[in-house]
């Protein structure tokens, strides 16, 4: 078998998969965050866990980058900037600014985040770097790259821009949750989530790639349900919880 069969095999199992995903969050939400339970075996503190689930998508990454057999193009130099903007916070930054908190996650969620990042990141570090045709330089100043990139920046703003106000408002309050009432918050629960699925639709757009478009449906087979289990969340915790605002897409979910 060539590395492109096993290629594409495993891509099409990665979209099976991700829709399978989808169902079952849909019936049960993942044990981690405020929605961690009891049950599911040996537990890691929350720091380590994201740590060790996120590293490889950073490292592998940019293994691909180096071992690729492509030409290095400005394209491709692009889509190694853009991922790595995105995966150097969530592994490097991310895990060490969630302070002094306590809680832990199963093993079993960060051994899956972990395959997960392996997986994805081969199929969209191998065909960019090596089994893709290649991008010319003309890609940067085609419509699908600049579409592309504005979604991906406005993603990545929104999702940093909301997990910044969630965590000013829980040190103001010195309650571990609340209820924002400004901005996109009036309007969605989870609008870091929102900004997650942005970024990888983007990504899958500025690639024009199947490898791509398999992470957004991904990102949206695991943040579309985990969304909408938090709003359920907040109905119950919060007694007045704004009656009228969705999950993570205004007016529609």
């Amino acid at each position: 078998m060539t590395e492109q069969e096993f290629f594409d095999i495993l891509l099409g199992c990665w979209f099976l998969l991700a829709i399978v995903t989808f169902v079952v969050l849909l019936r049960w939400s993942a044990p981690y965050g405020r929605h961690t339970r009891g049950g599911w075996g040996p537990t890691l503190g929350t720091r380590a866990g994201w740590f060790l689930m996120e590293v490889p998508a950073s490292l592998l990454f940019l293994l691909w980058f180096v071992v690729g057999s492509n030409p290095l193009s400005v394209p491709l130099l692009a889509f190694f900037l853009m991922w790595q903007v995105h995966y150097v916070h969530r592994a490097f930054i991310y895990p060490f600014s969630l302070g002094g908190s306590v809680r832990r996650m199963p093993l079993a969620i960060v051994a899956f985040g972990f395959v997960f990042n392996v997986v994805n990141t081969y199929l969209n570090g191998r065909y960019l770097f090596t089994l893709s045709y290649g991008y010319p330089d003309d890609w940067l100043t085609g419509p699908r790259f600049i579409v592309g990139l504005t979604l991906f920046a406005a993603g990545y703003v929104l999702n940093r821009h909301s997990d910044l106000v969630l965590r000013a408002e829980r040190t103001r309050t010195g309650e571990r949750y609340c209820v924002i009432e400004g901005g996109i918050f009036r309007y969605i629960c989870c609008p870091n989530y929102l900004g997650e699925i942005l970024i990888w639709v983007g990504w899958a757009t500025a690639t024009w790639s199947l490898a791509g478009l398999s992470f957004a449906v991904w990102a949206m087979a695991n943040l579309l349900p985990r969304a909408r289990t938090h709003l359920r969340w907040c109905r119950d915790y919060f007694e007045d919880y704004p009656e009228g605002r969705k999950a993570i897409i205004p007016g529609l979910w």
